[in-house]
């Protein structure tokens, strides 16, 4: 993976022949994502640990009052139940059948028991048969019978037995302790006592019950065995599956049959088929979680924007300031490229100057020579004499004209410094496009003239000025090839002055007008063009203190525009050479 990622940015990193701004806008949009993505992590990571944390306290802090209810709760049920239970039991065994079927004995235990203990309803001694036959209480029940039913038979089993809440003869809650004992004579009988389940509702409820929370007694069977504030009243069937039976307080999520989510805490009660439940949703755990959502979802989200904007900002000034270098570079190895070739062409020119410079001495000696003699005949006698005079000053012109170029050649290779004259920028060009003007006139090609009156007379090179305009209006020509236009305006620029070329020919792609001041490069056939023209104009003007610009849209015609300073640079760009 890092080697692919060191791969792919060594890739984006790699100085292009032409800098392409899709480059860095990928290298910038995969750096910001990078740096957000090294930063947002941990700050996530985090977060979600806090997150957890803060839940997990959250948790405890739910679970541990339930646990501490509920043991605290059983202690106090199994402490109340058992403590009567024991001392029905004492009683069953300190006297005898026939002592308690005395209605005034059975009556003094009883208001004993009562004033020792609270919560006794009533107190009955039943016979094998399940017939009361003696009893103490607010109600009329001696001589009920009791066979059949299911307390007293688990009384008989077990001897002592504790039961769930029933509605039984009265037809109200109730519960009952029921102690069986076998005499030495063998007689059997069942000492039993009502308890009232409003006490155990006080017992669960004393331990503070807070709000959201419930707490109630329930049988194996999921019958409430006291009122409950969520599940209903004593005797309803609890609408919650029960946990598995533990005599260890245990707390745990549940759910109940609606799906509610739920923390339990629940517990058997030794010696009874109660269990005791604490049940508290679980929604309320994440109250406080949920009051602080939205204030921690706005500082965690303008955390990150945060982090996003600067990493945008910091990652558009890094590659920014790698971009400008990488141009630097590039243009500074353009720049190398471009002065080799020049270097190259300059030495190739200044060959050609000397070689074409020694006939051009002898075809001017020999047109001087030419106007010697003639000068020494008769016009009259001589037919063609206007003629061949004529002839000899076009000679004598066109080879200063060709030593002119020779020269420009030689100072090219020479890389010599540009003239100094006060220049009508007007004028010259104006030379310039009548120069051409009969090739012009040959193709169909018209060439018209927009010059500003306001062009300032300007500091340069005459010579090498003309040499640039004939160059682009020749191209120009070259170019449209027949039935054109060409349209050459001045215009004053800062101090100089500025010339546009602008023709009707095909124009040129991107790519053409990227090469098209290379030496060598050219778009015409084999054979028509060398490819210094451009090349030699942009030196010029680049010594002049000037510049070129081209632009074109195929099949629209090119235009050249050329601004000229005040005057040239104090310093030359180069210093020259000798031939």
């Amino acid at each position: 993976m890092f080697s692919a990622i060191k791969t792919y940015f060594g890739h984006l990193l790699e100085v292009p022949d032409a800098v392409s701004p899709a480059r860095y806008r990928s290298l910038r949009r995969i750096m910001t994502i990078l740096m957000v993505t090294v930063s947002v992590t941990p700050l996530l990571i985090l977060t979600g640990i806090n997150h957890a944390q803060y839940m997990s306290t959250l948790e405890r802090e739910m679970e541990n009052p339930l646990y501490a209810m509920v043991r605290k709760s059983q202690a106090s049920l199994e402490l109340f139940l058992g403590e009567r239970a024991s001392t029905v039991s004492l009683i069953a065994h300190a006297y005898s059948f026939d002592d308690l079927t005395n209605e005034q004995t059975l009556n003094r235990v009883f208001l004993a028991l009562k004033s020792e203990f609270q919560g006794f309803v009533d107190m009955g001694l039943v016979d094998v048969n399940g017939r009361q036959v003696a009893y103490v209480g607010p109600y009329k029940l001696k001589d009920a019978d009791y066979a059949g039913q299911p307390w007293l038979s688990e009384a008989q089993v077990k001897g002592r037995y504790i039961s769930d809440v029933f509605l039984g003869l009265r037809g109200f809650p109730h519960m009952v302790i029921a102690v069986h004992r076998m005499e030495e004579s063998g007689r059997e009988w069942t000492l039993r006592v009502t308890i009232d389940t409003s006490r155990l509702e006080r017992l669960v409820a004393a331990v503070g019950l807070m709000q959201d929370t419930d707490a109630f007694l329930c049988d194996s069977r999921g019958i409430l065995q006291t009122n409950s504030r969520f599940y209903g009243k004593v005797l309803d069937k609890l609408p919650l599956t029960l946990p598995p039976q533990s005599f260890e307080t245990t707390v745990r999520p549940w759910k109940d049959d609606s799906g509610q989510d739920l923390m339990v805490a629940y517990t058997s009660l030794t010696g009874t088929d109660f269990m005791l439940l604490a049940v508290k949703p679980t929604l309320d755990i994440y109250k406080p979680w949920t009051a602080l959502r939205s204030e921690l979802l706005l500082v965690f989200c303008g955390g990150i924007a945060v982090i996003v904007l600067v990493s945008h900002l910091l990652m558009k000034h890094l590659v920014g300031r790698l971009q400008a270098s990488d141009e630097r570079r590039v243009a500074v190895f353009a720049q190398m490229e471009h002065n080799q070739k020049l270097s190259s062409i300059g030495r190739l020119a200044a060959g050609v100057a000397h070689e074409v410079n020694n006939p051009l001495m002898l075809i001017q000696e020999n047109a001087g020579w030419i106007r010697d003699l003639l000068q020494d005949e008769n016009p009259g006698n001589m037919v063609n004499y206007d003629e061949i005079m004529e002839s000899t000053d076009k000679i004598e012109k066109h080879v200063q004209r060709a030593k002119g170029i020779t020269q420009r050649m030689l100072g090219f290779g020479r890389r010599m410094n540009p003239g100094r004259s006060e220049i009508m920028v007007n004028v010259l060009v104006d030379q310039a496009t009548e120069f051409l003007k009969t090739e012009a006139r040959g193709r169909n090609i018209t060439i018209t003239k927009d010059f500003s009156a306001d062009v300032p007379v300007i500091l340069s090179d005459s010579a090498q000025l003309e040499q640039v305009f004939i160059n682009i209006i020749d191209n120009a020509i070259d170019a449209i090839g027949k039935n054109g236009s060409i349209t050459v305006r001045t215009e004053p620029w800062e101090n100089g002055a500025r010339i546009y070329f602008k023709d009707t020919g095909p124009g040129m792609d991107e790519e053409t007008m990227q090469r098209i001041f290379d030496p060598f490069f050219t778009t015409k056939a084999v054979g028509e063009g060398t490819g210094l023209g451009l090349a030699i104009c942009f030196t010029i003007l680049e010594k002049l203190g000037g510049r070129i610009e081209v632009s074109s849209v195929v099949g629209q015609g090119t235009t050249f525009c050329i601004s000229l300073p005040a005057e040239p640079p104090s310093q030359p760009l180069e210093t020259s050479e000798d031939a």
